[in-house]
């Protein structure tokens, strides 16, 4: 009988795979396969599906997360590829897969298996959405049109994140799809010319969508009081402010980590420092929380399409409104209020959001960094098979993990308690491209200034960037 392993590969060999580059493509042929990746998704998020004329829209606020659309080709985003990703990483960091990431062969299994997994949760994903009226009443012919549209844009995806992760590309795909939903988000705030009603009436007053353009064209109409505060929380000053104030507050937290001293056992003088960042789980609590929200409110959807009469369900689980807006229940209790108004028109569920939010990040840091290879104890036995030991300690994993311990289990809890109350705090200001959103453009935003700086040193002088490297 064939071993996992042999079923693993079998697989993998009729997958659609991605060629590694035969030689090392320059920057500036990176930048070019970078911006058709980034121009291909973009397209396909503005690609509707067959017939299709209008959605639910019930998942908006993981639009952000999963650089998805929902209506377009990018409905599912790159959700399947996280989902798959999330599932194998939390198998394997809690030994059921027996899989040693430093042998080569081992690496490639898990790399086929996260492959092969990602292609099953992109069908169930699919199909979920259709069978469970995620995407409203669809006719059969178009059900079936729309699942193979939804499943063939999504292996697009996936091959795609594969191409650049390669070298053929900077970076990895997931990121860079996400920094342009997210940017694209922000800029359209920020600029767009697009004229709105300021009122219900057709014959009212209007002015532009974006900050900037509505700025000044209420410069210009000696009004600049308009600005500060818009109806229908459109973007204004407040906003605008609080979106340029959360960056910048994130750029500096990104900056902060404790150092710990370390020394060389084979190169006698080395000295160097194990820098712990305070967000040291960076931003997967706030994801992983996000993909519980969404898990929730995607069951309790189902449960209110099927019997929505039912006077219970208003207030336990949940009711909406006629645009599907949450109105009572849990559902409601977990998703943000949208903007200032109403936060200030219903605090209560304001506090019990950022409570939700905040104590899940604490807590998913927590399970993160004992399942995901972030713990003490892996921390201490990768330095040890580095060769490297602390000064003033004895060389040994058991002290190594003592003087970890004293910065990596409080600041994994700071830095869940910080991304969840940046997070939730901002989503109730209404802050462009929400504040999930923000977190993870600065932080993608910084590892891109990373690698492109590594990437020209490379050019430069290849042995100063793998010194740079193992710093």
């Amino acid at each position: 009988m064939a071993s996992l392993r042999d079923v693993v590969k079998s697989v993998a060999t009729i997958l659609p795979e991605v060629p590694k580059p035969k030689q090392k493509p320059g920057l500036s042929e990176k930048f070019i396969w970078t911006g058709l990746a980034l121009a291909l998704y973009m397209t396909m998020a503005i690609t509707p599906l067959y017939d299709f004329t209008s959605s639910n829209n019930q998942f908006s606020f993981l639009e952000i997360i999963f650089a998805s659309n929902e209506g377009t080709l990018m409905t599912l985003g790159i959700g399947p590829i996280v989902t798959a990703g999330l599932i194998l990483q939390l198998l394997q960091g809690s030994d059921l897969l027996k899989l040693d990431l430093g042998d080569p062969e081992d690496r490639a299994i898990f790399g086929s298996s996260t492959k092969i997994l990602t292609f099953i949760v992109i069908a169930v994903e699919a199909a979920a959405y259709i069978i469970g009226g995620a995407l409203g009443t669809l006719g059969q012919a178009q059900s079936i049109v729309i699942f193979f549209q939804l499943f063939c844009a999504s292996i697009i995806v996936l091959l795609l994140d594969e191409m650049i992760q390669k070298g053929w590309g900077i970076g990895s795909g997931i990121s860079l799809f996400i920094l342009g939903g997210v940017a694209q988000t922000f800029m359209w705030y920020t600029f767009s010319p697009e004229v709105v009603a300021l009122t219900s009436s057709s014959t009212g007053p209007t002015a532009f969508l974006g900050f900037i353009p509505a700025l000044i064209q209420a410069a210009a109409a000696n009004n600049l009081s308009s600005i500060v505060v818009r109806p229908d929380e459109y973007p204004d000053l407040i906003t605008f402010v609080l979106s340029i104030a959360v960056i910048l507050f994130i750029i500096y937290i990104e900056g902060m980590r404790v150092e710990v001293p370390i020394t060389s056992v084979k190169f006698k003088g080395f000295q160097g420092v194990y820098p712990i960042k305070l967000l040291y789980v960076s931003n997967i609590p706030v994801i992983l929380v996000s993909a519980l929200t969404a898990n929730v409110s995607f069951i309790a959807r189902l449960i209110y399409d099927r019997d929505s009469g039912a006077p219970w369900l208003h207030y336990i689980i949940a009711g909406y409104d006629t645009n599907n807006n949450p109105t009572g229940g849990l559902v409601y209790y977990l998703t943000a209020p949208d903007g200032l108004a109403q936060t200030a028109a219903d605090p209560v569920r304001a506090v019990i959001y950022v409570a939700f939010l905040t104590t899940f990040a604490v807590i998913f840091a927590r399970v993160w960094v004992e399942i995901g290879g972030l713990s003490s104890r892996a921390v201490a036995k990768n330095l040890m098979n580095a060769d490297v030991q602390v000064p003033g300690f004895r060389r040994s994993g058991l002290s190594l993990e003592q003087v970890l311990n004293r910065y990596i289990p409080p600041i994994t809890i700071i830095g869940g308690l910080i991304i969840g109350l940046v997070a939730s705090i901002s989503d109730l200001f209404g802050v462009f491209g929400t504040g999930i959103g923000l977190l993870l453009m600065v932080d993608i935003i910084l590892q891109y200034y990373q690698m492109l700086v590594k990437e020209q040193l490379e050019e430069f002088s290849p042995r100063l960037a793998g010194v740079l490297g193992q710093t």
